[in-house]
Formats: structure tokens, C-alpha cells, sequence
């Protein structure tokens, strides 16, 4: 059995970077891991989303609509479009920060008014989060990313120090690290 992982967002915010922890974690633990991603035109803020396939054995790379246990959301609008996506059981940890496309801004589309309302009432089970908010309170709204990830680590099956510690590798040592180590703090402290 596998826990089925979809980390999604926009272009430049980091999705296939923090998905690629979450994988380097998953091995490190000793578990198979299968990656696959879908980036659009994701160097100019269009959809972006990794699926991951974490498990003793993968035989499947991909996720099918209605298997995945976790969503995880940078962006609000890009978690109600792949929420189809979550299994009855799974959950969404959607950061509440919205990213207004051109398509809104021009008047061609609206812009959801209620992201996560309309995943609860689809009966989906959504923590909402500001990560950007509290990143911007550590010091640094990039640090968003790692807030989303302390905020998933117990939905996760290895332990939290593994994805830590692959989090300060790929973000380097000094000042970064400690940064990114609070931004991990702060999201771990809004687990239920």
C-alpha cells in the first residue's frame, strides 16, 4: 500500500522543489518513491503539480483521481482544482495566499470565492493555512514552502525528523537554515 502525496501551485513557488524533498525524505527512510510531474507553463505562473507515490513497493507512477491521501496547496485556487484528486480519507493542507492569474484579472474568469468552502462541501476534510503570513513573520515569504511542509509532516509516513533534515540540506547552512528550521517549527506547531 502506498500513501499517494500531490503537492500543487503555480510556477516559481517551489512545488517540484519541496516534492522533491518529500521524496529524498521518503528514501532516506527506506521507502520506494515514485515522482512524476505536470508544469504547463509553470516559469510564468501557470499550474504545477507533482504527484508522489511513497510505499514499501511502487508498481504505478501516477495517481488517479480519487487515491490521493494528501494535497498539499500553495496556492488556494490550484487546491480546489486538483481536489478531485483526494481519496474519501485524504486530506488537503491548502495555504490560504491567492495568486490572481491574468485570465482573472482581465475579466475572462473569477477567481473562486471560497477555495476551501468548496472542498468542505464537496465533503472534503481542508486545513487551511497563511503560511505566507507566518513565513513573512520568520522573515521571508519563501519560507512559505517549509511552513507547508512542518504543516504536513505528520500526514507523512516517516518521521518528521528525516524531512527536516532533507529540508536544511537543500536549503543550505547559517541563516537560510535556521529560517527554514523555525518556518518547519511554526508549521509543525499547526498539526491537529
Amino acid at each position: 500500500m502506498s500513501t499517494d502525496v500531490l503537492v500543487v501551485g503555480i510556477g516559481g513557488q517551489g512545488v517540484m522543489t519541496a516534492a522533491e524533498v518529500i521524496a529524498r525524505a521518503a528514501i532516506e527512510a527506506g521507502y520506494e518513491v515514485s515522482k512524476t510531474e505536470v508544469t504547463g507553463m509553470s516559469q510564468r505562473g501557470g499550474v504545477v503539480c507533482s504527484q508522489l507515490r511513497i510505499g514499501k513497493r511502487i508498481e504505478a507512477s501516477e495517481i488517479r483521481p480519487g487515491g490521493a491521501r494528501l494535497l498539499i496547496a500553495f496556492e488556494a485556487a490550484e487546491g480546489l482544482r486538483w481536489s478531485h484528486y483526494l481519496a474519501p480519507e485524504g486530506g488537503a493542507l491548502l495555504d490560504s495566499w491567492r495568486a490572481v492569474p491574468p485570465v482573472v484579472s482581465s475579466g475572462v474568469h473569477q477567481y473562486p470565492a471560497d477555495p476551501a468552502g468548496e472542498m468542505r462541501a464537496a465533503n472534503r476534510r481542508v486545513r487551511e493555512i497563511d503560511a505566507r503570513a507566518i513565513a513573512e513573520r520568520i522573515g521571508d515569504a519563501r519560507l512559505a514552502n517549509s511552513v507547508m511542509l512542518g504543516a504536513a509532516a505528520a500526514e507523512l509516513p516517516f518521521p518528521e525528523p528525516v524531512l527536516r533534515n532533507q529540508v536544511l540540506r537543500r536549503f543550505g547552512g547559517g541563516e537560510t537554515a535556521a529560517r527554514n528550521a523555525a518556518a518547519i517549527d511554526a508549521g509543525r506547531a499547526l498539526a491537529p
